[in-house]
């Protein structure tokens, strides 16, 4: 894999597209509630370089939490991104690009929510609800 390199992706439909540079590319899996309901499985999201994702097409987004929201396209529902409002960080999901076959998963979220169905192989860092929590929770007064 010769890194950066850019990557382009799509929704089911075509009306979204979406572009994105990756110079340390890893996949990451996310088993939390909103995430298994929202996807029907676990949620599978693709680093991409900071400021460098961008979608066209009619892209809508829905408030799931506090801190968070998820865009999808309004046509054919495909999932594009979980995103946390505070910052506006964005993370698509790894299922709109195609040529992302070398991409390893190394990370789990929520790893102790894992339906045993499918839970994933592989020698990777899982956290648990509360290690996830932690991870992102703003310090206490923010």
């Amino acid at each position: 894999m010769t890194l950066p390199r850019d990557i382009k992706g799509c929704c089911l439909c075509g009306a979204i597209t979406a572009t994105a540079t990756i110079s340390n590319p890893i996949l990451r899996a996310c088993h939390c509630d909103m995430c298994r309901q929202h996807t029907s499985g676990m949620f599978m999201s693709l680093a991409v370089d900071e400021g460098s994702l961008v979608f066209d097409g009619p892209v809508t987004a829905f408030r799931s939490s506090d801190w968070a929201e998820r865009g999808f396209c309004p046509t054919c529902g495909s999932t594009l991104f979980y995103s946390t409002t505070e910052d506006g960080a964005r993370h698509p999901a790894a299922g709109l690009f195609a040529d992302i076959d070398d991409v390893p998963l190394k990370l789990e979220f929520f790893s102790d929510k894992c339906p045993a169905g499918y839970a994933l192989s592989g020698d990777h860092r899982r956290l648990t609800t509360e290690q996830t929590i932690a991870m992102f929770a703003s310090p206490e007064g923010d």
